[in-house]
């Protein structure tokens, strides 16, 4: 029992880590004894966030701007000069846009589709080989993939393109889950509802609009750092070796109970 979550020695590669939910997730790897890399398109950002999680860990900066799919194809190289095997890829970079449905522009689709859809099957594709040498029938490679509540629940926030996007990405775990269980490797997409991140920032500066958004919420309160750690750590553990084309909504019951 005291290894069901057990991840210590495993090395994992996590998008977007530098901030928000990806340090999150980042953080709680380290602190379970992970070798983690993180990506950030802000090169200093990424530095100086891998250099705080050392302090407890291992952390390693890698510089990408996954905005296209030839930029996740150069960030798998990046770490197959580095690795030869990766227990655990979190697809969590992602970028959001809202506007009006009336001024919704069209610029605000191919960038957002091409960062939270292509990038994270680009980087599955080209890191296929080493998440194939890093499976096995008893401790399976994993690929969690960070979709949201808005990708399977109508919360009117009018972020069409980043909407739809999750939506995609939530399906796209299933497909590749599915082609990839043969090979020892398990696809899940987390859900997180709202979190204390830069997204949610325009909601939490104003008292009235966070209220509102906690009326909302069952269990009433914002998620948390160990939340989305823990969930990603469930996963990746020995615990979640049987879990494999599923959504885990993280969101304080923001869709499970309505």
């Amino acid at each position: 029992m005291n290894t069901l979550f057990d991840i210590a020695g495993k090395t994992a590669l996590v998008t977007g880590g530098a901030k928000g939910l990806g340090r999150m997730i980042a953080a709680g790897f380290v602190d379970a004894g992970c070798k983690v890399y993180i990506t950030s398109r802000d090169a200093a950002a990424a530095e100086q966030a891998a250099r705080q999680m050392s302090e407890s860990g291992s952390c390693i900066a890698l510089h990408a701007d996954l905005a296209s799919a030839d930029a996740a194809v150069a960030l798998a190289d990046q770490y197959k000069s580095r690795e030869q095997r990766l227990d655990i890829l979190v697809n969590n970079a992602g970028r959001t846009w809202g506007a009006p449905l009336e001024t919704f522009p069209d610029k605000a689709w191919p960038g957002i589709m091409a960062l939270n859809v292509q990038g994270p099957f680009t980087l599955v594709r080209e890191l296929l080989p080493l998440l194939k040498a890093a499976g096995s029938p008893q401790d399976p490679s994993r690929v969690i993939n960070i979709g949201s509540l808005v990708g399977a629940v109508v919360e009117r926030l009018s972020v069409y393109s980043y909407a739809a996007s999750k939506a995609a990405m939530h399906h796209l775990s299933k497909e590749l889950a599915a082609d990839l269980v043969e090979h020892h490797i398990t696809v899940n997409v987390i859900a997180p509802g709202y979190f204390p991140t830069q997204m949610t920032a325009h909601i939490r500066k104003e008292d009235a609009a966070i209220q509102k958004l906690l009326a909302r919420v069952p269990l009433a309160r914002l998620g948390r750092a160990e939340d989305i750690a823990g969930a990603c750590v469930f996963l990746a553990s020995r615990s979640g070796s049987y879990i494999t084309g599923s959504e885990i909504f993280l969101d304080g019951g923001m869709a499970g109970c309505r």
